[in-house]
C-alpha cells in the first residue's frame, strides 16, 4: 500500500514510520510470561498485541525473526532484587522441583495461545539456557565500569552511568526524582546506591536454583536476561522491542542502560508497548489477586463471569481497543464483543453466497484502502474493524438485492475478508473453532437436515420438528428457504 507503517516509539513518544535495518528483515524481540502460575486474561494482552504486529508484518512482505523468551530464573517475589524468586516459592508451595513448575505453566501457556490463535514466536528462548550469555554481558559491563562487585553480586551502578547517558529516558522519570522517591538504606546494604540494580545475585544458602560464576554460585538479574538474549538472537541493534507498559519502568529501563553499558550503543530502534488490562479500573495480575485465568474465561468457572467466552471471543475483545489504551474488562464489553464478532463472521460466509451481477453499486477499493491506513496507523485495529463493518452493511445490501457487485469486485471483497478477519486479526471460522474438522462437520449437519426436507416432503411433521428442535438446543439456528435451507450456530 502506498501510506508506509508508522508504529508509535515510547522512547521518542511519537510515531514514526517503520524503516528496519536490514530491508525486507524485521527483528522483534517481546518480553514472555514468567512461569509460576496460569496463564491470565494480562498475560492474552500482549501475546495478542504482538501478534497482530507479527502478522501484519508478514502480511506486508517482511521476513519476521520474532524472539518471545520464558523467564524460568531470576524475577524475584517483589520485581527488584530481594525477596524469594517467584518460580521457587511456588516451588516450595507445591512440594515441586522449580524445573517442574516451569514446565507446567510453560505448557499452560502454549495451550492457551494456540487456543487464543496466537502463533508461535519464531524463537522462544528460555533464562535459564542462556547462563553463559548472561556471564558474559554482566563481564562486559564490569569492564565498561558501569557496575561493580559487592560481597558476590554484581550491580549496575545507575548514578555513574547516569553521568554519561540519560537514565530514565523511556520511562519519562528523572534520576533527581528517583533519589528523592527511594531511600538509601543503612550501612548493612550491598548497593552504593538504591537505585542500583543486580546483574547476578549471589544465591543465598536456601536458594536452588543457582549456578557458578567467578563471583559466586548465584543467578542472573532478571533485567539482564532479555539483554542477552535479545541481542544472542537479534544482534547488538534491533528493530522492535515490545512488552507490557508496566515492563517500562524499571525493566526496559535496565535494558537500554545495559546495552548501551555493554556494547557502547542502543540496542533498540523502536520500543512498544501496550497498555494493561483492568478490572474495575484496577491492573489485572497475579500479583494483586484478581487475575482470571484463560482457563476460567473459557470454562465460565469464576464468580465475576456470567458465562463462558470462546478463545475467538477473547481475541476479538483485545482487537476492538487500540493496543495502547487501556482495556476495561467486564462481562458486558465481552458479550457486546462476542455479538460483534458474530455478525462479522456472519458476513464473511454470506460473501461466498452473493449473486454477482454486471456492474458495481459500492466501491470495494475504497473499503481497502481505509482497512489498510487504519493499521498502518500505528495498527489501529478498531478502527480497522470499524470499517470492516462498514463492508457488513454492504455485504447485506448485496444479499438482499438492495446493491449489486461485479464478479471483480466480489472476489476483491472476499480476498479483503479473508486477509483481515483469518490472516492478520487471527479469528478462526466458527465451524473451525467449534470442531476439528471443517468439512466432515459441515457435511453432517447438512445430511441431518437433508433428512429433515425429505421428512417435510412425506409430510412426516414430528421427525421434521424434532430435528430442527434437537439442533435448536445444540445452538444452531435453521431456516427454511425457497432453495431449501439454512443453517449457522449460534
Amino acid at each position: 500500500m502506498e501510506n508506509q507503517l508508522q508504529i508509535y516509539n515510547t522512547l521518542s513518544r511519537k510515531k514514526e514510520v517503520f524503516e528496519p535495518i536490514h530491508p525486507g528483515r524485521v527483528g522483534l524481540y517481546v518480553c514472555g510470561p514468567t512461569v509460576y502460575g496460569k496463564a491470565h486474561l494480562g498475560h492474552a494482552r500482549p501475546a495478542i498485541t504482538f501478534d497482530l504486529l507479527f502478522r501484519y508484518l508478514k502480511h506486508l512482505g517482511y521476513k519476521v525473526r520474532y524472539v518471545r523468551n520464558i523467564t524460568d530464573v531470576g524475577h524475584l517475589a517483589n520485581d527488584a532484587d530481594e525477596g524469594e524468586d517467584k518460580i521457587e516459592k511456588r516451588a516450595r508451595l507445591d512440594e515441586l522441583e522449580p524445573m517442574e513448575v516451569v514446565q507446567i505453566y510453560t505448557n499452560d501457556y502454549h495451550k492457551n495461545m494456540e487456543l487464543l490463535n496466537v502463533l508461535p514466536p519464531s524463537i522462544e528462548p528460555r533464562a535459564t539456557g542462556h547462563i553463559i550469555e548472561q556471564i558474559e554481558t554482566v563481564k562486559k559491563i564490569l569492564a565498561s565500569g558501569f557496575a561493580y562487585e559487592s560481597n558476590g553480586s554484581v550491580y549496575f551502578d545507575v548514578k555513574k552511568y547516569a553521568k554519561h547517558y540519560p537514565y530514565g529516558e523511556l520511562s519519562g522519570r528523572k534520576i533527581e526524582d528517583l533519589q528523592t522517591n527511594t531511600r538509601d538504606l543503612d550501612g548493612q546494604d550491598e548497593k552504593r546506591s538504591s537505585l542500583d540494580f543486580a546483574i547476578w545475585k549471589k544465591a543465598s544458602p536456601e536458594h536452588i536454583m543457582r549456578w557458578p560464576s567467578k563471583w559466586s554460585d548465584g543467578f542472573p538479574g532478571w533485567h539482564l536476561e532479555c539483554t542477552a538474549m535479545s541481542t544472542k538472537y537479534l544482534g547488538e541493534t534491533f528493530d522492535i522491542h515490545g512488552g507490557g507498559m508496566d515492563l517500562t519502568f524499571p525493566h526496559h529501563e535496565a535494558e537500554i542502560a545495559q546495552a548501551k553499558a555493554a556494547h557502547g550503543h542502543d540496542a533498540v530502534r523502536y520500543w512498544m508497548h501496550n497498555n494493561m488490562i483492568t478490572l474495575n479500573g484496577q491492573k489485572m495480575g497475579k500479583s494483586l489477586g484478581n487475575a482470571i485465568s484463560l482457563e476460567e474465561f473459557f470454562s465460565g468457572d469464576h464468580p465475576l463471569l456470567d458465562q463462558a467466552y470462546s478463545p475467538m471471543t477473547i481475541r476479538f475483545f483485545m482487537l476492538t481497543a487500540h493496543y495502547r489504551s487501556t482495556l476495561d474488562f467486564s462481562n458486558e464489553a465481552l458479550q457486546a464483543a462476542e455479538k460483534g464478532m458474530e455478525r462479522l463472521l456472519k458476513a464473511a460466509e454470506t460473501l461466498e453466497k452473493l449473486t454477482v451481477s454486471s456492474a458495481s453499486s459500492v466501491n470495494i477499493s475504497e473499503l481497502k484502502e481505509k482497512c489498510y491506513a487504519a493499521m498502518n496507523d500505528d495498527l489501529n485495529s478498531p478502527i480497522a474493524i470499524a470499517h470492516l463493518f462498514e463492508g457488513v452493511k454492504l455485504i447485506n445490501s448485496i444479499a438482499d438485492s438492495k446493491a449489486s457487485i461485479s464478479a471483480t469486485d466480489l472476489a476483491d471483497l472476499k480476498s479483503l475478508y479473508a486477509t483481515f478477519v483469518y490472516d492478520i486479526f487471527g479469528l478462526k471460522r466458527p465451524e473451525q473453532a467449534a470442531a476439528g474438522s471443517n468439512e466432515a462437520y459441515q457435511a453432517a449437519i447438512d445430511l441431518l437436515l437433508q433428512i429433515r426436507q425429505e421428512a417435510k416432503a412425506n409430510k412426516d411433521w414430528a421427525t421434521a420438528d424434532k430435528i430442527r428442535n434437537e439442533l435448536a438446543k445444540l445452538g444452531f439456528i435453521v431456516k427454511d428457504t425457497k432453495d431449501g435451507f439454512s443453517w449457522e450456530l449460534k
